[in-house]
C-alpha cells in the first residue's frame, strides 16, 4: 500500500496534553490511581454478583454486565494512554487506533442501551413488585442485554467503517489522548455530510431515545414512590434508583454534550477534559456509587469473606 496516500495505514500521533507538559505527570498519576480503582471496584461487583446467591437477581445481572463493560472500556483506553504519558513518544499504530476507536464506540453505545434496560428493571421492581419475577424473567434479561451488546456492535461497525474511509491527506496528529471520532473527523481533508447525518441519527437512537425512556421510567417511579407508606421500603427504592440515576447523569451528560453539539463549538481543551471524564472518571465512579449506597452488596461481601475465613480455619 502506498504510504503517501492520505488514507494510508501509518502510525498516528496522540497529542494528548503535550501542550501542557507540567500537567502530564499529574494526569498520569491520577489516571493510574483511577484505573486501579476501576479494576478493583468493577471486578468486585462481578465476583460478588456471581458468588452470592442472594444477588442472583435481574438488577445485579445488569450491574455485573455494566461492570464488565466498564472494565473493557477502561482497559481499551488507559494502558495506551499511560504509555504515551510516561514515554518519550506519543504514537499509536494504525491497528491500535482502529481498535481503540471501535471499542470506544461499541462499548459506549452498549452502555447507553444498558442503562436504559436498567431503568426499565427499576420501573418493574417499583411499579410492579408482585409481578416482578414474572416480568423480568431470566430469558428476557438475557435477551435485553444481548440486544444492548449487538446494538453497540452495529453502531460501531457503521461509524468506524465510514470514518476510516475518509481521506486524511497525510494528517497523523490526533489532538486527543485517544482515537475518538470527533478528533479523527478533524483529520479528514474533506467534509462528509453523510457521516454527519449518520452520527446525529445514531445519537438520537443511542443517546436521546434511551435517555427519554429512562426519564419516563423515573417519572412513573416517582409517582409510585410518593404512594409508598413504608419508610424502610421508600429508602431502599431511593437508594437503588438514586445510584442508577447518578450514573445516568454523569455518563449521559458528558456524552451528549460531546457528541450532540456541533464539533466546532467545543474548544479542544474542553473536549479533552470531557473525554477524560467519561472515559476515565465514570467507569471508576460507577462501582463506588453502587456499592457505597447499597447494603445488599456490602452484606454479600461480608458473607463471602466470612465463608472464606471459616473455610480456611476448618
Amino acid at each position: 500500500m502506498n504510504k503517501n496516500n492520505g488514507s494510508s495505514m501509518t502510525d498516528f500521533i496522540l497529542l494528548g496534553f503535550s501542550d501542557r507538559p507540567q500537567l502530564e505527570h499529574i494526569i498520569s498519576g491520577v489516571v493510574f490511581i483511577f484505573y486501579i480503582v476501576t479494576l478493583v471496584g468493577n471486578t468486585t461487583i462481578i465476583l460478588v454478583s456471581n458468588l452470592d446467591s442472594q444477588l442472583h437477581t435481574p438488577m445485579y445481572f445488569f450491574l455485573s454486565n455494566l461492570s464488565f463493560l466498564d472494565l473493557c472500556y477502561a482497559t481499551s483506553i488507559i494502558p495506551q494512554m499511560l504509555v504515551n504519558l510516561w514515554g518519550p513518544t506519543k504514537s499509536i499504530t494504525y491497528g491500535g487506533c482502529v481498535l481503540q476507536f471501535f471499542f470506544a464506540l461499541d462499548l459506549g453505545a452498549t452502555e447507553c442501551l444498558l442503562l436504559a434496560v436498567m431503568a426499565y428493571d427499576r420501573y418493574a421492581a417499583v411499579c410492579q413488585p408482585l409481578h416482578y419475577t414474572v416480568v423480568m424473567h431470566p430469558q428476557l434479561c438475557q435477551k435485553m442485554v444481548l440486544v444492548a451488546w449487538l446494538g453497540g456492535l452495529g453502531s460501531a461497525l457503521t461509524v468506524c467503517s465510514l470514518t476510516l474511509k475518509l481521506p486524511r491527506c497525510g494528517h497523523r496528529e490526533v489532538n486527543n489522548f485517544i482515537c475518538e471520532m470527533p478528533a479523527l473527523l478533524k483529520l479528514a481533508c474533506v467534509y462528509s455530510k453523510v457521516i454527519e447525518v449518520i452520527v446525529y441519527a445514531l445519537g438520537v437512537i443511542f443517546l436521546l431515545a434511551p435517555l427519554s425512556l429512562i426519564l419516563i421510567s423515573y417519572a412513573i417511579i416517582t409517582q409510585a414512590v410518593m404512594k409508598i407508606k413504608s419508610t424502610a421500603r421508600w429508602r431502599k427504592v431511593l437508594n437503588t434508583c438514586g445510584s442508577h440515576l447518578t450514573v445516568v447523569t454523569l455518563f449521559y451528560g458528558t456524552i451528549i454534550y460531546t457528541y450532540m453539539k456541533p464539533q466546532n463549538s467545543t474548544s479542544e481543551d474542553e473536549g479533552k477534559f470531557l473525554t477524560l471524564f467519561y472515559t476515565i472518571v465514570t467507569p471508576t465512579l460507577n462501582p463506588l456509587i453502587y456499592t457505597l449506597r447499597n447494603k445488599d452488596v456490602k452484606s454479600a461481601v461480608k458473607r463471602i469473606l466470612y465463608v472464606r475465613k471459616w473455610s480456611a480455619k476448618s
